[in-house]
């Protein structure tokens, strides 16, 4: 597989994949495209790796991790989006899941990261591991604390159906 073909059958998904990563649009094509850029030098020795898409989706986490330890890149975060279009009633389910984003990116990186390639990517503890370049028992072991976090924030139900 060229390049190119790679861009354009994989480039909605990896922007898709650092959009959730970052929570901003614009910085998630930006992470993108410096991925991509890096990925383009070294593709003769990505593509003969058993499976390149994991090798670069790895390449954009840690991407995404080392922008946010850059000290020169630190934004400030906000409550409110000034810069949104304002649409009059979001409603009670829009509302809802834009409380669970805000919360789900106050989650630190590693447990962020794992929640958005499992559900968002559909991906297994085994790929997920390889990306994160950890166990599958730590994939396992973010994703539970993560969703433990969510749950007590959320007042959500618990895996047996009672409220903690």
């Amino acid at each position: 597989m060229t390049f190119e073909e790679y861009v354009s059958s994989r480039g909605p998904a990896l922007i898709r994949l650092a959009r959730l990563l970052t929570g901003d649009e614009h910085r998630a094509e930006d992470l993108t495209q410096d991925v991509l850029a890096r990925a383009y030098v070294h593709w003769r020795r990505i593509a003969r790796a058993d499976r390149p898409d994991v090798y670069v989706r790895r390449m954009l986490v840690n991407a995404n991790n080392s922008w946010w330890r850059r000290r020169a890149s630190r934004e400030l975060a906000t409550a409110d989006f000034a810069e949104r279009p304002q649409r009059g009633d979001l409603g009670g389910e829009t509302a809802d899941r834009d409380a669970m984003w805000r919360l789900v990116l106050g989650l630190p990186e590693r447990q962020r990261a794992v929640l958005v390639l499992r559900y968002y990517e559909d991906l297994d503890d085994a790929t997920i591991a390889q990306i994160l370049d950890c166990s599958p028992v730590t994939v396992r072991t973010h994703a539970m604390r993560a969703l433990a976090h969510l749950r007590e924030r959320c007042d959500l139900p618990t895996t047996n159906g009672s409220r903690p």
